[in-house]
């Protein structure tokens, strides 16, 4: 057994890493379309739909994402799905992305000001086209900070599929840590790739938060 770091390590590395960044790309795509739906949902005219979106919203906020892991992986199990880490991991981070996509584009929708709804009414444009063509353009444009922010703590929040035993960076740290007995070392590595992966991203938001505070003066 080596206790010192080798490339081998380092090759465990770019795979967990690998696992990471696919199992981020895929909750916030996921997510992007369950947010859509759930923004929609958010601001449509009936109240059933509202409130259903709503509840859906407030379980996913007001809930750890960790704990939605565990409900996703062994909720599932209970029903005689067989349904493995990676997919588990995959629906819940879906889902957690949906209820938190949902709200911010919800905010950006209904941040922008009625007269253009009461304008696109006026013209008799329909609720569909007048959303595609008119309010989500906008909403999108100015929620967009905060949905690389979000992205951000996605990409961190991938750490906890770990705890169900998914093998990403976070894990891959902890495998590494046990044959080198370095764990000061080795999560030292881990934090700052994850560093090296959230700090553009943050970076970006900022400038696009200044961006559109300036455009809006």
């Amino acid at each position: 057994m080596s206790t010192t770091l080798t490339w081998s390590h380092f090759a465990l590395f770019m795979q967990g890493l690998q696992w990471t960044l696919i199992l981020t790309v895929i909750g916030f795509a996921g997510g992007a379309i369950g947010g859509l739906l759930v923004a929609l949902a958010r601001t449509a005219p009936y109240a059933a739909i509202r409130r259903c979106a709503w509840a859906f919203i407030e379980i996913f906020r007001g809930t750890p994402l960790l704990m939605q892991l565990f409900v996703v992986y062994y909720g599932i199990a209970l029903l005689d799905i067989p349904l493995n880490p990676w997919a588990a991991v995959a629906m819940g981070l879906t889902f957690h992305a949906s209820a938190f996509l949902g709200e911010i584009w919800r905010g950006g929708i209904e941040s922008l000001p009625g007269g253009q709804t009461e304008a696109a009414k006026a013209l008799g444009i329909h609720w569909w086209p007048r959303m595609t063509s008119v309010i989500l353009p906008q909403a999108f444009k100015v929620s967009l900070p905060a949905t690389v922010g979000f992205l951000v703590q996605l990409l961190k929040g991938t750490s906890l599929a770990a705890i169900i035993g998914f093998t990403e960076l976070a894990r891959t740290g902890s495998i590494v840590s046990n044959l080198t007995y370095k764990p000061l070392l080795v999560y030292a590595i881990v934090g700052g790739i994850y560093f090296l992966l959230c700090w553009p991203l943050s970076v970006c938001g900022r400038r696009l938060e200044k961006r559109l505070a300036g455009s809006a003066r």
